[in-house]
């Protein structure tokens, strides 16, 4: 088997991601040597120290790099621990593999992160090529999501995703779960949608989500920089913000608390001078407290719909996405409660506004509403007071 690979794999488990030490040793010595510095196999040369520590300069202050002695003696306690084979053996049992950056398969967007880039990472789904940034945008927000952060969401990411955008996010509750969930449904791509893992992809976390991941993984892709049975904890959750900020043209920030781990992801998406955008809310709602402090600091574009967000993944419209060659479509340019509701109506027999709102699983305000809309496009007809598909729509 190839030796980087099993190093890297071997690293992962070994070294928290972002240990810069870590980061370092390998960048110095490579995959292969730094493994076996790392677990007392090799003796380090006499320079190696001061290339770690001129490498660690160049990259700004490193407060927990006080020499390779320490770094090997806080590492030393997971040697035992290593199984690289095993782990790709539970990989390939689930369906998945391991890349490194030497891969074909390895997005390249990655690199923007420097000395932070992931040592490798672990893959769930099917083997095909990640979408570079120019084609990701990433939605995040707050776990306890409003309906009205869910609503908005579910618009972004479905539209997204019909105009051929990946949707990148943590798959964690609340607007996560709703980019993904609206993602699969409007993906029109490759891969719809990429979740990113803050622990091992070999357990969906959290069990909630399990199904939605289930489909994520089968549709798209389920990634994580940590070996399969590692927890996720919440300097993990933190850690991987970085990797959905780097793989995204644009950050988009739904709803957030005052701090809340959605603005972290917004912070590296700054540095890596990506565009951030940021949902205006309600001034009463906690939940959008956040997100009106990046709009107030600077830091975020205000966005209100996803035609925004495409423009700010390409300014000077060289990314934007070209005319489809396909005949228009029915549900083109519908939002996804009018799909769901022109999916709900029959095609012959007419059925009441009642029936309907409990078929598509809306409100009879929101059924009504909708129904005028689709009338308007001749997608829905009235008859004898009840409704069913106008001839535009068959």
């Amino acid at each position: 088997m190839d030796r980087e690979r099993l190093a890297r794999a071997a690293l992962s488990r070994l070294m928290e991601p972002q240990d810069a030490a870590g980061l370092a040793l390998v960048h110095v010595a490579g995959a292969v040597d730094a493994l076996g510095i790392a677990t007392g196999e090799l003796k380090p040369g006499s320079g190696l120290e001061r290339d770690i520590t001129a490498l660690l300069a160049d990259h700004g202050p490193s407060p927990g790099w006080t020499g390779l002695a320490a770094a090997l003696k806080r590492w030393q306690p997971r040697i035992p621990e290593l199984a690289p084979e095993r782990d790709l053996a539970t990989m390939a049992r689930l369906g998945g593999r391991l890349i490194v950056p030497s891969d074909e398969l390895w997005p390249g967007q990655l690199s923007d992160l420097g000395i932070q880039e992931p040592i490798c990472l672990w893959w769930r789904g099917q083997e095909q090529p990640l979408p570079g940034a120019d084609s990701c945008i990433a939605l995040v927000g707050s776990r306890d999501s409003t309906s009205y952060g869910a609503s908005v969401t579910g618009d972004f990411a479905y539209s997204l995703a019909q105009r051929g955008y990946t949707v990148v996010s943590g798959g964690a509750y609340g607007i996560d779960a709703h980019a993904h969930r609206a993602a699969l449904a409007g993906g029109s791509g490759a891969i719809p949608t990429i979740a990113v893992m803050a622990g091992g992809v070999d357990r969906y976390y959290p069990s909630g989500n399990e199904d939605l991941l289930r489909a994520v993984g089968n549709q798209g892709a389920v990634l994580a920089e940590v070996p399969p049975g590692s927890a996720p904890t919440r300097y993990r959750f933190l850690q991987r913000n970085r990797l959905i900020a780097a793989l995204s043209a644009v950050t988009v920030v739904v709803e957030a608390r005052w701090r809340s781990g959605a603005l972290n992801t917004a912070h590296h998406a700054e540095t890596l001078g990506r565009a951030v955008g940021a949902v205006p809310g309600s001034v009463h709602s906690a939940n959008s407290a956040g997100c009106h402090r990046l709009l107030r600091d600077g830091g975020a574009v205000c966005v209100t719909d996803a035609a925004e967000i495409v423009e700010l993944a390409s300014p000077s419209g060289v990314s934007l996405p070209g005319q489809r060659q396909a005949a228009a479509q029915v549900q083109d340019g519908l939002t996804l409660e009018d799909l769901i509701l022109l999916d709900a109506l029959p095609l012959r027999s007419t059925t009441s506004i009642e029936k309907l709102s409990a078929v598509a699983g809306l409100g009879q305000e929101s059924v009504r509403a909708g129904l005028g809309r689709l009338g308007l496009l001749g997608l829905a007809v009235s008859e004898r007071g009840g409704w069913k598909r106008g001839k535009g729509s068959v």
